[in-house]
């Protein structure tokens, strides 16, 4: 069989489905792989290292779908609300397909791939088990995005993250709150820690108290009942991590607690089930009247 990588076409995507240190892993097993020219480079992985591991390298996007048996991409339609369509004419039937694929977005994108007879395999729905850990690509990339969104605030915020004591005076540390303390969110508070900030952090989830508090930040309490807000699971702890759906976001006071704790604040990084218009709305409720910049990051599937 015939393992096909073609290059990332959402616009800025600097990731490539297969490394090249994998391909000798992959030969040992029987699977061949071809790759679009420079499907690597932007990641740092130039031609010439995939060529010296074995792989063959194509320049035609359409001739390594067409070749392989397995197509692996990091956004595929579905993640890929842009430019994904265009590669939909190129499957082939009985051909596999592994990737981000947001199977909850919109219906539309998965008739389309099951129309063209291929079967698709969605990483982000791996489950979280000790059996699957190596393959949880949802949570290592979210932990890269809760890094990234506060260094995103970091640059962006019009002042310093940590205290710094001067001869010219002392500059207070920079207020950072934290919306969602799943595994995007802790990353997002022990970054926002290291860079020296105040650093406060809210969930649903009981057992989000403890792992917050650990991390070095402090946990905003809100009369929010929630028993309900967590995965079912052991050991106090939700099975995946994350909470669990609780129909929208909170309201009435519980909402305006949090819109006065948002207008404290430098920073606010809510998580993926937080929409931006609903903590806007929270800013200005709690007093805010500053301007407020909205960063979103890059296309990411269900964060």
């Amino acid at each position: 069989m015939i393992v096909g990588v073609p290059r990332e076409s959402y616009p800025g995507e600097r990731r490539v489905a297969l490394v090249p240190s994998v391909i000798p892993n992959l030969k040992k097993v029987g699977l061949d792989v071809i790759m679009e020219e420079n499907a690597g480079l932007e990641a740092g992985f130039p031609d010439a290292d995939y060529a010296t591991k074995g792989a063959k390298l194509l320049k035609d996007r359409g001739e390594v779908f067409r070749s392989a048996d397995i197509i692996a991409q990091v956004l595929c339609y579905g993640s890929n609300d842009k430019t994904g369509k265009a590669d939909v004419p190129l499957y082939r039937r009985d051909q596999i397909l592994i990737g981000f694929l947001r199977p909850l977005g919109t219906l539309e994108t998965i008739e389309d791939i099951a129309r063209a007879g291929v079967t698709s395999f969605a990483v982000e729905l791996m489950p979280r088990t000790t059996r699957a850990q190596s393959m949880d690509a949802l949570s290592s990339m979210g932990a890269i995005c809760g890094y990234k969104a506060v260094l995103v605030a970091a640059d962006t915020l019009p002042r310093l993250f940590p205290m710094l004591t001067t001869a010219a005076g002392t500059i207070t540390p920079a207020r950072v709150f934290i919306i969602g303390a799943g595994v995007t969110g802790l990353q997002a508070i022990a970054t926002a820690r290291r860079l020296g900030a105040v650093t406060s952090a809210y969930d649903m989830r009981p057992a989000a108290k403890e792992q917050v508090q650990s991390l070095g930040a402090r946990f905003v309490e809100l009369p929010v009942e929630a028993k309900d807000a967590q995965d079912a699971g052991g050991g106090g702890g939700a099975a995946d991590g994350q909470a669990a759906d609780v129909h929208g976001p909170p309201r009435g006071e519980p909402r305006a607690t949090v819109g006065a704790r948002e207008q404290q604040v430098g920073v606010a990084r809510a998580t993926s089930e937080c929409h931006a218009q609903h903590v806007e709305e929270d800013l200005r409720r709690g007093g805010f009247d500053g301007r407020i910049q909205r960063r979103q990051a890059q296309r990411f599937p269900q964060q």
